[in-house]
């Protein structure tokens, strides 16, 4: 340990990958310059100076273990994971889903790492990389256009880019509960989340105004959206009948003493209090005022007090099966290892499980280590197997999921999981 507390590493974004790799270098004994733009610098998404903030939900989705994402989470624990332990303590009622408070969630996270001796904090916007340095890149989808132009340049190539969106946040106080009741899909136990029904008329109605409201200018650059999160209105306006398919789907929600409903809204809480409670799959790219008008036809909603409005912002990943090598370092500049959304995966947990991994492999370089590839019969393993040999016309990003591993089928899902969790153990121990 004495000889890693001479080596200075440079973790560059303080969001989920960031944490973890900090974290991770933090307790291998390393002097850690964690690199956070905030609040200097902009992004137009982010609310609070904390270190790992979520901006779009407060869900890191399923906690069951034959579920690709719970998997991930668990493998995490066993590889330390700060944001594991930081959600563990800021949970929040959400039936089979880990969610938590956000801002409980943040500011664990925070504190943890600022209260590592050995970190040093520099709130300033990094726009080109040191070669000389190691350093985890994790600046995210939110990367600054300076830090991306810089990244072009190096690359010899065109950074590729999607739009992402976050949905509204209301008060628990302002939901009409003479039209709103609590209840969880399918009878898993709890009544964890707030459910608004719409009746035919009322659905289809929502449907017209909402094709038909005015949306947010999105400008200067070309992009697409990515099909995993996409906007609600975007949704609405690929048929009629789509959103009683996607976020609006009343299967399994229909509650004793009320109509059948036709479709249903639900609300996940999104505070330890319960007095906060965003719209789930509602991402929105409708301006300010027409999220009020549109969202108040929602039943049980004519009210709402609007405490964090939807936004739009870009995702910015890089083209990872050309740029990175097998330990996730660029080729191009190989004492740079990149984690988080940027390396091409999707999601809270995948983000943060790559800054896991990026630093291990480091450390392994740091100490003359020979590079040990993570198994691809685990989740973490095989979601990295994918961002490095995609083999398709356009690589996209990834979320976790079994498709990955094609060797495992449903029925073998909980005994896969065992063996994953094996040797990332087995991993973990080298």
């Amino acid at each position: 340990m004495d000889q890693q507390k001479e080596i200075t590493v440079h973790v560059i974004g303080g969001g989920l990958a960031g944490v973890e790799a900090a974290n991770y270098l933090l307790k291998r004994g390393y002097h850690v310059v964690l690199f956070e733009a905030r609040p200097h610098y902009d992004d137009h998404a982010h609310h609070t100076q904390y270190f790992g903030e979520l901006v779009c939900s407060n869900s890191l989705k399923s906690k069951a273990l034959d579920n690709a994402c719970g998997l991930l989470k668990e493998e995490m624990r066993h590889m330390g994971s700060l944001t594991m332990e930081s959600a563990a303590l800021s949970e929040v009622p959400a039936g089979n889903a880990l969610s938590v408070d956000r801002d409980l969630f943040a500011s664990f996270n925070h504190a943890k790492l600022t209260s590592f001796p050995l970190l040093e904090v520099r709130h300033e916007e990094v726009k080109a990389l040191d070669p000389n340095v190691p350093t985890i890149l994790a600046t995210g989808p939110l990367t600054s256009p300076d830090l991306l132009t810089y990244l072009c340049e190096l690359l010899g190539k065109k950074n590729l880019s999607f739009f992402d969106a976050s949905a509204p946040i209301v008060s628990k106080e302002s939901i009409d509960f003479s039209k709103a009741y609590f209840k969880s899909r399918y009878e898993q136990g709890d009544e964890s989340y707030i459910n608004c029904p719409f009746n035919k008329d009322e659905y289809f109605a929502f449907v017209h105004e909402l094709i038909h409201a005015e949306k947010a200018l999105v400008h200067e650059f070309d992009t697409e959206y990515f099909e995993g999160c996409l906007p609600v209105e975007v949704i609405a306006s690929r048929g009629v009948e789509t959103l009683r398919h996607g976020p609006l789907k009343p299967f399994g929600l229909g509650k004793e003493g009320y109509p059948r409903p036709y479709a249903v809204l639900q609300l996940r809480q999104d505070t330890k209090l319960g007095d906060y409670f965003n719209l789930v799959g509602f991402q929105t790219n409708l301006t300010y005022p027409e999220q009020r008008r549109v969202f108040r036809m929602i039943p049980g909603l004519e009210n709402a007090e609007f405490l964090r409005y939807g936004l739009m912002h870009r995702n910015a990943y890089i083209d990872s099966p050309t740029s990175l090598n097998e330990d996730l370092s660029l080729k191009a500049m190989d004492n740079v290892f990149l984690a988080g959304q940027l390396s091409g995966v999707e999601g809270y947990v995948e983000s943060a499980a790559t800054g896991i991994l990026a630093s291990v492999n480091l450390d392994r370089k740091l100490r003359h280590a020979p590079f040990k590839p993570l198994s691809p019969k685990t989740m973490l393993g095989a979601l990295t197997d994918y961002i490095l040999h995609f083999h398709g016309k356009k690589f996209q990003p990834m979320n976790a999921n079994w498709a990955l591993i094609p060797s495992v089928t449903k029925s073998s899902r909980f005994e896969a999981a065992q063996e994953s969790l094996q040797l990332i153990d087995a991993f973990m121990e080298e």
